[in-house]
């Protein structure tokens, strides 16, 4: 699948974040929400720092962009996130309306953009979610193996 540079620049913020996440010793995801080519809502997971299971990288970029806008419909963005999102994260996304979801690496145990399934693009929903992945995979599932391996 072939990228823009739009697309690989926008990824490389999200693995900053993710980087942001390891440094503080969460698991390293990332995810940044763009819209109109510009970044109005950035995440980076917090589920240990703030005891709350749902501060995955992606709902704190979704609520972010949320909050930017005045509105919860985020029609036309784009979800980066460094690793697939998980159900809730793909739920979300749309809820939001999220046009676009792009993401890193895929989650064998959890993704839910393909892998175990496809909220995203589940007919029976009111909205779909155009889903790309692949992009800059090594680099975000290295940062995860770097993390769990540091753990073991």
């Amino acid at each position: 699948m072939a990228f823009s540079d739009t697309d690989k620049h926008f990824m490389e913020e999200a693995l900053a974040f993710a980087r942001i996440a390891y440094a503080e010793q969460e698991v390293p995801i990332g995810a940044i929400v763009v819209r109109e080519n510009r970044m109005v809502g950035r995440g980076r997971n917090r589920r240990e720092r703030l005891a709350d299971p749902t501060h995955h990288a992606e709902i704190e970029a979704i609520r972010e962009a949320a909050g930017e806008a005045g509105t919860w419909r985020l029609d036309g963005a784009t979800l980066y996130a460094t690793v697939e999102p998980c159900p809730m994260c793909a739920g979300a996304a749309v809820n939001a309306r999220i046009a676009r979801i792009v993401f890193g690496c895929a989650d064998p145990k959890a993704g839910y953009c393909g892998t175990l399934g496809n909220i995203p693009q589940d007919a029976r929903l009111n909205h779909r979610c155009a889903v790309e992945g692949g992009l800059l995979a090594e680099e975000s599932a290295g940062l995860l193996q770097q993390f769990f391996q540091a753990r073991r």
